[in-house]
């Protein structure tokens, strides 16, 4: 499947947890990048979190480090975002992106890339919404 699908959206409060699931061929990007963004009405696509397959090397925005845990599931072919103690601002659609090649590099002073350099990733998925209330 080359085009991934995201499943596992939903409203929590403030605190709670979800988790994400992309399903996309992870054998087809056995080398390659796989990452979750996130946007939500008036701001721009920003990163959240990536692992490069071939390596397992994750990354994460400073923003979600330490609460968001990014995996992997080959036998699945589903790539999964964990999110715990979550917060209002975290309200956003959530995408999950594939690139065939290595992760681009990161932005400055960051853990994750820059919304330009998320640009090079190859297939997008529809997203799926996750709604934070406090």
């Amino acid at each position: 499947q080359e085009r991934p699908v995201e499943s596992g959206g939903g409203s929590v409060q403030a605190g709670g947890s979800l988790r994400l699931s992309c399903a996309v061929s992870t054998y087809s990007y056995s080398s390659g990048c796989l990452g979750w963004f996130r946007q939500s009405p008036g701001k721009e696509r920003e990163g959240v979190a990536g692992i490069f397959t071939g390596r397992g090397t994750t990354y994460y925005s400073d923003s979600v480090k330490d609460r968001f845990t990014i995996s992997q599931d080959n036998a699945k072919n589903t790539l999964y975002l964990q999110m715990n103690s979550l917060k209002p601002e975290d309200t956003a659609m959530y995408f999950c992106a594939a690139l065939r090649g290595p992760c681009p590099p990161l932005a400055p002073n960051s853990g994750i890339w820059s919304p330009r350099e998320s640009l090079n990733f190859d297939f997008w998925g529809q997203g799926t919404q996750v709604t934070v209330s406090s």
